[in-house]
């Protein structure tokens, strides 16, 4: 089962990040958390990824340097990208970066720090972070939710990004 949620709550969710959503609901059988207890984010990745790209998304298709998907964060001389992040998916015309984790998601606090790389991307207007459900009995979905829920709730701290979605799988 797909579970997600889109923040702020206050905005509703664009159409192009229910486009996200609707790739991985049409593999969630082959991808559900609660089925597939041992699965890593690259084969998730690998299952998404042809509608991502239909959806006119660049994915990471290896581990190889060419095959990465390097997103810019600042330039050098000539207008050259000097520092960039690596996202497992960007769509550049709708500056959203997707991040899909797995394990280590909440154990090792993935998502926050794919956060702060999408805060630092230029052209980037959304993220979206993939987690499983379930991980080892823990519910990661839920949790990382209640962080964006706080963050957003108590307006301490303010993003440069439009909006943020969850994606539970």
């Amino acid at each position: 089962m797909i579970n997600w949620q889109y923040y702020p709550r206050s905005t509703s969710c664009p159409d192009h990040l229910l486009k996200v959503v609707a790739v991985f609901e049409t593999v969630s059988d082959q991808i559900d958390s609660s089925t597939h207890e041992v699965q890593v984010s690259d084969v998730v990745l690998a299952k998404v990824r042809s509608g991502l790209v239909a959806e006119g998304f660049e994915v990471e298709s290896s581990k190889k340097k060419a095959d990465k998907v390097h997103v810019p964060v600042f330039f050098g001389p000539g207008g050259k990208p000097q520092q960039s992040f690596e996202a497992d998916a960007w769509h550049r015309g709708d500056g959203v970066v997707l991040e899909v984790e797995a394990g280590r998601a909440v154990v090792n606090y993935q998502f926050l720090k794919d956060l702060f790389q999408a805060c630092m991307m230029q052209d980037v207007e959304y993220l979206s972070i993939a987690v499983r459900n379930v991980y080892r009995k823990a519910k990661d979905w839920e949790k990382v939710c209640t962080f964006f829920e706080t963050m957003y709730a108590s307006s301490r701290l303010e993003l440069p990004l439009k909006g943020v979605l969850i994606i539970g799988y």
